[in-house]
């Protein structure tokens, strides 16, 4: 793994492995330097290429990235899981086989459980995360977890674990009325989630806070990552992370999860 990488501090299994990468180590010249993963943002589609068998070498593991809409589809991933299969959450048992969500704002949420039976990922920007009538992509992918007893039909939440990656941070993440509207339709208690922005009649949001809000919804407590600070935040470290907000043109980054 190249060392400006993120591996998740959370307490998954040895048998569980997950990265996110960076802008670093890769072969995509500007504006998509460096490890662009993007290969639907303009970039070469060789270099897009080389920079996705650098992945695949570094993790030991063959990820499936995703035609990812901003929506709620799920697709269950397997060893011949075609490259531009259309979902925004992805999960699996098979080893081998990287649960991969690209990003360059949005949050991506990786999740296994205590035994590690199993790994998803979902890609929740402020739409896939609201939803519609409160079931997002996070409520989406939950459906999908193997119950933790065969006789109960919902997975034992209190042994699912989440990570958060890095996405636009709360001092940049700029929206309109209807995004908090959008929240405080399902969950009044989403308003503590937006403040003012200096910008008359815009709000300034918490991604993280609002995905930590509605994993908790799901009795899901166990959740490490991106707590909303700067350092997590893709607009404020342009060195370091793509944003797409902040570029408009712009290379993708991949968080990955996956069973060794």
């Amino acid at each position: 793994m190249h060392p400006d990488w993120l591996v998740p501090q959370w307490p998954a299994p040895a048998t569980v492995r997950a990265v996110c990468t960076t802008r670093a180590g890769g072969h995509s010249v500007a504006p998509y330097d460096s490890l662009n993963l993007g290969d639907h943002v303009g970039d070469d589609i060789l270099a897009v290429g080389a920079n996705r068998a650098l992945l695949h070498d570094a993790m030991a593991a063959r990820p499936v990235f995703l035609s990812q809409v901003h929506g709620s589809g799920v697709v269950a991933l397997g060893g011949h899981t075609a490259h531009g299969t259309q979902a925004d959450v992805c999960f699996t048992r098979e080893r081998g086989v990287a649960c991969t969500i690209m990003v360059a704002d949005c949050l991506p949420v990786l999740f296994t459980d205590t035994q590690g039976s199993f790994v998803a990922a979902a890609h929740a920007g402020w739409r896939g995360l609201a939803g519609a009538a409160g079931l997002g992509v996070l409520e989406s992918v939950y459906k999908h977890f193997p119950a933790a007893d065969p006789d109960v039909n919902a997975p034992e939440a209190t042994k699912i674990i989440a990570w958060l990656g890095p996405c636009i941070g709360p001092e940049a993440f700029e929206v309109g009325p209807e995004v908090k509207a959008a929240f405080e339709a399902h969950a009044p208690q989403a308003s503590a989630c937006f403040r003012p922005a200096p910008t008359a009649g815009k709000w300034l949001a918490d991604l993280p806070a609002l995905a930590r809000q509605r994993l908790a919804a799901l009795g899901i407590t166990q959740v490490y990552g991106n707590d909303g600070s700067r350092d997590w935040c893709t607009l404020s470290n342009p060195s370091r992370f793509f944003s797409h907000r902040r570029d408009g043109v712009s290379g993708r980054m991949a968080a990955c999860v996956w069973l060794a």
